[in-house]
């Protein structure tokens, strides 16, 4: 059912990846993820590894040029506006994944506090 549900968030142009790529991009550690949440929010609970850049200080310019980037929020829409600003900044090495935490959680993918 998950799966329906992204594959519905996920239209054409949109540059999201699936909860199962990104699973496998981060075992495979092909991938930086960067979440845009509060340092608050990160703090309860966030994917192993990531790295904490606030939508609210976002800079494109401060995010690891070292290949592929998720970004991920709480529920999207911080991910989309952020992959917005990279775009804008010429970055298209980047993706975000629409179901942010709360979608990574119901699907069972690990989190550190």
């Amino acid at each position: 059912m998950l799966s329906r549900i992204l594959s519905g968030l996920m239209t054409a142009g949109t540059p999201a990846v699936a909860h199962e790529d990104l699973l496998k991009l981060h075992q495979n550690k092909g991938c930086t993820v960067v979440d845009v949440r509060e340092a608050d929010e990160y703090a309860r609970g966030h994917i192993p590894g990531a790295i904490n850049q606030p939508l609210s200080r976002f800079d494109p310019a401060h995010v690891p040029r070292t290949g592929r980037v998720v970004l991920i929020c709480q529920a999207g829409g911080r991910s989309a506006a952020a992959l917005k600003r990279m775009s804008a900044a010429g970055r298209q090495d980047v993706q975000h994944y629409p179901a942010g935490m709360a979608g990574w959680r119901a699907a069972r993918g690990p989190v550190e506090s």
